[in-house]
Parts: C-alpha cells; sequence; structure tokens
C-alpha cells in the first residue's frame, strides 16, 4: 500500500492541511481551529487566532504525521466521484443528523427542565440547540431533493445554464454552513468548552458530551462539502 508524504508549512490553507493530512482534523478540533468554514485560511493566521505558534502548531502535525502515515485509502474521498462522495455524506452524516438530533434534544430538553433554574445558561443552549436542529434538517432535506440531484445531473448532461444555477445553490448552502457553525462556535462558548460543571449528574454530562461530537460530526461533514464536494464546480 503506498504511502503519501504531505508538505506543509505556516502559509499553507488549514482545509488544504486537511486534505492532504485527514488526521490533522483531530488535531484542529482539539485546538479548535475551524477547518471547514474557516478552512480558507493560512495556517499562520488561524493559529494566531487561537493565540498559537503557527511554528509549534507545524511542528506537532509533522509528529503526528510520523505516527499516522498517510495511505492511499485515507485521502480516498479526495479523488472520489461526486456520486460516490454524495452517497457517502448522505448515509453516513445525513443518516447522523436524522438519528441523532431527536435524541440530543431530548437530553437537552431534560436538563433545561431540571436544571435551568441554577444553571441560566442552559436556557441559552435549549434555544441555540434547537435552532441549529431545525437549520441543519431542512438544511439536509434540501440539498438530498434538489442541491445533490442538481449536482448530478449536471454530471449526466450539464451545460454553462445549468452549471450558473448550481454555483448560486452552492453559494447558498456555504452561507447556510457558515450559519450552524457560528451556533456551534456560540454554543462552545456557552458551554466553557463543552465543560460541565462538577455537580453536574450523569444526564448533564452526556449531553455535553453529545453536543461536542455533533461539533466534531458537522465539521466534517462540512469539510467534504465545503473542501472538496462544492470546489468541483466553482
Amino acid at each position: 500500500m503506498s504511502v503519501k508524504q504531505p508538505l506543509f508549512n505556516s502559509d499553507t490553507l488549514v482545509k488544504e492541511i486537511v486534505l492532504q493530512f485527514p488526521k490533522a482534523a483531530d488535531y484542529f478540533k482539539a485546538s479548535k481551529i475551524d477547518f471547514c468554514c474557516g478552512g480558507a485560511k493560512p495556517l499562520r493566521e488561524a493559529a494566531d487566532e487561537r493565540g498559537l505558534e503557527a511554528d509549534a502548531v507545524i511542528g506537532d502535525l509533522y509528529k503526528l504525521l510520523e505516527q499516522y502515515p498517510v495511505l492511499e485509502e485515507d485521502t480516498v474521498w479526495n479523488g472520489a466521484s461526486s456520486e460516490e462522495l454524495i452517497a457517502h455524506i448522505v448515509d453516513k452524516h445525513h443518516r447522523y443528523l436524522r438519528e441523532e438530533l431527536p435524541l440530543i434534544g431530548q437530553n437537552v430538553t431534560k436538563v433545561f427542565r431540571v436544571h435551568g433554574g441554577d444553571s441560566p445558561h442552559l436556557a441559552e443552549v435549549y434555544q441555540l440547540f434547537n435552532q441549529l436542529k431545525d437549520e441543519l434538517l431542512e438544511h439536509t432535506a434540501n440539498e438530498e431533493t434538489q442541491d445533490f440531484p442538481s449536482i448530478l445531473a449536471y454530471e449526466q448532461n450539464g451545460n454553462e445554464e445549468s452549471l450558473t444555477a448550481l454555483r448560486k445553490s452552492l453559494s447558498n448552502l456555504e452561507e447556510e454552513h457558515d450559519a450552524a457553525g457560528d451556533i456551534l462556535k456560540q454554543l462552545r462558548s456557552v458551554t466553557g468548552d463543552f465543560t460541565p460543571p462538577e455537580h453536574a449528574c450523569t444526564t448533564y454530562r452526556l449531553t455535553y458530551a453529545r453536543l461536542e461530537e455533533l461539533e466534531g460530526m458537522t465539521f466534517e461533514h462540512v469539510h467534504l462539502e465545503n473542501n472538496i464536494l462544492f470546489p468541483r464546480y466553482q
């Protein structure tokens, strides 16, 4: 099996690093560096925004690369057809949202009702999550019924007119991704990086853990679309 050797530096765009070295996404998530909606900026700038030294981040990434060499299969989605990539997004990420958002919502509601009196910030968590849930479910439904079919139709028999319309719809989708990313940032902020208080019960802790998982899955979801699928038509 072939091994690739990614090359990147502090001027490389964050999203390009993840495309070359997918394991970097885990490092960026832990460092709170946005590699999906905010990935179109040099690593130096992204690190500076988090109060990090770009050279230190590069060193960490290359150490990680030694532990997890990039195999050909690790970047499979970069070279996958749009049809294959869309099927993966729908089967993994859209299904995750349909299955998990209602369950997370039950946790958020229960914690708000039980602990909202002595934890006023939970009212904001409740409001932000339900806004995010509604937007994500509408977004994914529209992708499956309108936008993804438009992509596949263009692949089969596209022309300049259909490409122009497709580019407009993809731009709208990216704006919706940005909006979801903003809500997730607010959720992370109001929960203190998803850190439950010491007195938190099991449901309280589980709720924060599931919200953080939702953030990670959404970042991966948006990365596949913003950084791999959509640029093919822009």
